[in-house]
């Protein structure tokens, strides 16, 4: 068996459940052993009433006192029962589980395990887990990997075809040489995955683990590296000059751009006026400018008689891209004329949008990553500003050559990352910071509660729908099953549908839906059709609405402070006050400190430099921390000691075989080289 083998040679996966690992992007062995598990659970030794943590997943065990009470609110059924033990009582609630009134006993001994709320002698549970003694006793003391799944797909399921797959599977040479493995104490790759899916102990999963973060690392910047030495020679093919449409503008806007503004503009028409190819990164906060800065380079492109594209990672934020530039050359008599290129067009809308680009009609095109398709022609494309969501590799560069000349790249950026790391991950672009706020922006409220908070929290999105704001509430993962002491879209918005009133307009959204439905679904965000939206991480970034006013995290203990800080940056876009309610399930000292951070700063780069200090490799357990490079283990700021490790480990392969042409480093040629056919550069949420 070897990585391109099918999943049905399994034994046990059949056509059903090879449509189910589909869903997950399973076909072969290989994308089975690099579906790492999300997490680990530890059955610890269960623990008294009086002895269980709020905040922690405990076992508890004790005499069932009965039903302590039953009701319906809506289409959501309560069930309360009481446990209790001789040093205290633990209420229980299920949800949408009514039989479990036929299972429950009173004076029966049972075993529950879930998160533990409330404090002192009010503890609770909801939801928890009901185990048989023997069952639980089997579990005990283990590491047991538990995976993304989709409905349908057990955990069990993924764990038994994994093992099978690891039994039979041929692996391929060793990669790296020999000293490299010795110098950063690498673990040889089968050992690794194997260890990562089914660890001994938590000492020999955090080596294991470091093996594969190091390798996303290595070829990331090996990558960057050919990257940045082939962008050195690129000619400036498209010289440019400012002129007196920039000056009008900046001259007509109703705000003058801050020293931060003004010191990155003049960067960029240093670099579009100068003898090499244009290859900048913007890094700035949300709200501190960097879309005008954009727009000024576009114009000054357009001024010079060349093209300019902006490429947004959602049909929707193109389309607000392209209404806004459309009301600019109104109102500013901008010399744009603008194209919108998406995939949802009509052939006839997109045709008519060829011929206006090929024939150069069309001086400023806004679409997603459909701009470079093969269909598009450009008669002079002299400028590209994209965003993180869509880094431009080599690949792309030869594309839009084939088109023409090589254009200048201007990418832009609201991930807030320490400049030691930003200089790494961006090594092929030249850094500008966009690091001052415009003035007369009204900050963003922020709090940070447990989850006793909630009813509160309820009340007060509803008050603010009332006045006819919107509302997003985030939740870390998609669906029930996967980790159960999280919240999940699906359960939450029907349970917000329970608990507010009828004219509430509730929706929900996540990265497992189909690309129109997700773009259906921010689209009618957008137009206020819709009045709260609970959404996974994946409205980071691609959609723009300025009345939405209340981002609502759960579980935010799970998310990186950085991460916290971009799903933040979604409110406070509009002239109505801001708030940001930050709910913990954990009450540990630490984590309500860490999460104080955010309740003390809006500042970005602030928060990037605490999230830094205060996380390191040692934090395994839960859930990804950055999404904003296409690393499926590595988390930049917990893993930023491996990242300068293979950072040193590139410069010195480089600085000792630059063509890699030892014997004993042409089975890491041959690596890299596939890397660099796998690499997605564009991605979209």
């Amino acid at each position: 068996m070897d990585k391109n083998t099918s999943v049905l040679q399994l034994k046990g996966v059949g056509e059903k459940t090879g449509k189910l690992f589909e869903k997950l992007d399973i076909r072969s062995a290989g994308e089975l052993l690099s579906h790492y598990p999300r997490d680990y659970e530890i059955y610890e030794e269960p623990v008294k009433i009086g002895e269980a943590l709020p905040g922690k997943v405990c076992a508890v065990h004790g005499v069932m006192r009965g039903v302590a009470g039953e009701k319906r609110i809506r289409r959501l059924h309560i069930l309360n029962v009481t446990l209790a033990d001789d040093t205290g009582v633990l209420q229980l609630t299920f949800f949408n589980m009514p039989f479990l009134k036929k299972v429950l006993k009173p004076g029966g001994y049972y075993l529950f395990r879930g998160l533990v709320q409330g404090a002192g002698t009010t503890k609770r549970m909801e939801q928890p887990r009901l185990f048989a003694l023997e069952e639980y006793r089997q579990q005990m003391n283990r590491l047991i990997p538990r995976y993304a799944l989709t409905k349908g797909l057990t955990n069990h399921a993924v764990q038994k075809a994994v093992k099978q797959a690891l039994a039979q599977y041929q692996w391929e040479e060793e990669y790296y040489p020999a000293w490299m493995l010795e110098r950063y104490s690498l673990m040889p790759e089968p050992q690794s995955v194997e260890t990562l899916h089914f660890p001994e102990s938590r000492e020999e999963l955090l080596l294991a683990r470091k093996r594969l973060v190091f390798d996303e690392f290595f070829s990331f910047l090996y990558l960057l590296r050919q990257n940045r030495q082939a962008g050195e020679k690129l000619e400036n093919h498209f010289p440019m000059m400012e002129t007196a449409d920039t000056v009008r503008f900046l001259e007509k806007l109703p705000f003058p751009l801050t020293g931060a503004q003004k010191k990155v503009w003049q960067e960029i028409k240093d670099d579009l006026g100068g003898p090499v190819c244009m290859n900048r990164l913007i890094q700035g906060d949300v709200g501190s400018g960097k879309t005008i800065l954009a727009l000024l380079a576009l114009l000054m492109t357009a001024a010079n008689g060349f093209q300019g594209a902006l490429m947004a990672p959602t049909e929707v934020l193109a389309v607000q891209h392209f209404e806004t530039v459309a009301e600019y050359v109104k109102k500013y008599g901008l010399c744009f004329q603008p194209v919108l290129l998406v995939g949802s067009m009509t052939a006839r809308e997109k045709r008519e949008a060829y011929e206006k680009i090929a024939s150069g009609e069309a001086n400023l095109i806004i679409g997603t990553h459909a701009l470079i398709q093969e269909k598009v022609q450009y008669r002079a494309l002299g400028l590209v500003v994209t965003d993180e969501q869509h880094r431009f590799g080599v690949r792309q560069r030869e594309t839009l050559a084939k088109k023409g000349d090589i254009p200048h790249i201007l990418v832009m950026s609201a991930t807030p990352i320490p400049r030691t790391l930003a200089i790494l991950l961006y090594g092929d672009l030249n850094l500008s910071v966009v690091d001052e706020l415009p003035q007369g922006r009204l900050p963003i409220k922020n709090c940070v509660v447990d989850t006793s908070y909630r009813p509160k929290a309820y009340q007060f999105i509803e008050a603010q729908v009332a006045q006819g704001r919107q509302v997003y509430v985030i939740c870390p993962q998609v669906e029930a099953g996967e980790m159960e002491e999280l919240e999940n879209v699906v359960d939450y918005a029907e349970k917000l549908r329970s608990v507010l009133p009828p004219s509430v307009q509730v929706a929900y959204l996540h990265g497992k839906m189909r690309p129109a439905d997700k773009t259906s679904i921010m689209e009618a965000f957008a137009a206020h059709s819709i009045d709260v939206l609970v959404s996974t991480t994946v409205i980071e970034v691609g959609i723009n609405v300025p009345n939405a006013t209340v981002m609502m995290v759960e579980n935010a203990e799970r998310f990186g402070l950085a991460q916290l800080h971009q799903l933040r940056g979604r409110v406070g876009r509009g002239q109505h006050q801001s708030y940001c309610i930050f709910v913990s399930a954990s009450q540990e000292k630490a984590t309500m400190e860490r999460l104080q951070i955010l309740n003390h700063s809006n500042d970005g780069f602030h928060i990037a430099s605490e999230d830094l200090k205060l996380r390191g490799p040692g934090e395994l357990f839960g859930l990804r921390q950055s999404g904003d490079f296409s690393f499926r283990v590595g988390d930049i700021y917990a893993d930023a000691a491996v990242l300068k490790d293979a950072s040193t480990a590139v410069e010195e392969l480089m600085c000792r075989d630059p063509e890699l042409s030892d014997p004993c480093h042409i089975p890491l040629k041959r690596h890299l080289s596939q890397q660099a056919a796998n690499a997605v550069d564009f991605r979209t949420i």
